[in-house]
């Protein structure tokens, strides 16, 4: 049960986050504080979102959460497993391209070496979020995977709109302050999820 309230603690932990800092961010729009909270929030994203489920993987593991709440396991268990793993090809993708890509033409990586420059080449010409996508897809398939009720709740009703408010209420804001027009220019003519595959 430990890695249960560690999870909501730190789901609580971001979305706190997002509010006080996203706040701060609107009253002191310089680069500096841009920078220094985003460090922060990323720190917040890996520590409250990301570690408490890696960690369920060895401990209790994927398959034994639904049985610490009292809750049954997905239905059609086989085709579960089968959407999980389709799932899981592109969302593994959109993660290592849009890794390699803020490497190779932003200056940064994905967390708290901060990108340089915008990066609107490769999979970021077709969605302004690639790395994210790629992340709620991981998430469900996790829980598609593993037929586990609670772990597909949790991504689909926690994690998933709870990073989205924070990259349209701290992140779209902090990419503009440090960016400036180059980044409302690319936000304009990229959507913000879904890929449009369009040539532009």
């Amino acid at each position: 049960m430990i890695v249960l309230y560690l999870g909501l603690f730190g789901f609580l932990a971001f979305i706190s986050g997002v509010g006080v800092l996203g706040l701060r961010l609107r009253k002191n729009q310089s680069k500096e504080n841009a920078e220094k909270l985003s460090r922060i929030m990323h720190f917040l994203f890996f520590a409250g979102l990301v570690s408490p489920g890696f960690i369920g993987i060895f401990y209790p593991g994927l398959t034994h959460f639904d049985k610490l709440v009292g809750l049954s396991q997905l239905p059609l268990r086989p085709l579960f497993v089968v959407v999980g793993v389709v799932l899981a090809v592109p969302g593994l993708y959109f993660l290592t391209v849009s890794n390699k890509s803020l490497r190779a033409l932003g200056s940064g990586a994905n967390a708290f070496i901060l990108t340089q420059k915008v990066v609107g080449q490769n999979i970021y010409r077709y969605t302004r979020n690639p790395m994210s996508l790629g992340y709620y897809l991981v998430v469900v398939s996790m829980g598609f995977i593993s037929s586990s009720t609670l772990i597909t709740a949790c991504g689909l009703l926690g994690v998933i709109p709870a990073h989205i408010f924070f990259l349209k209420y701290f992140e779209e804001l902090e990419l503009e302050i440090r960016f400036g027009q180059s980044y409302k220019e690319y936000k304009q003519k990229t959507p913000f999820l879904f890929p449009k595959f369009s040539e532009r």
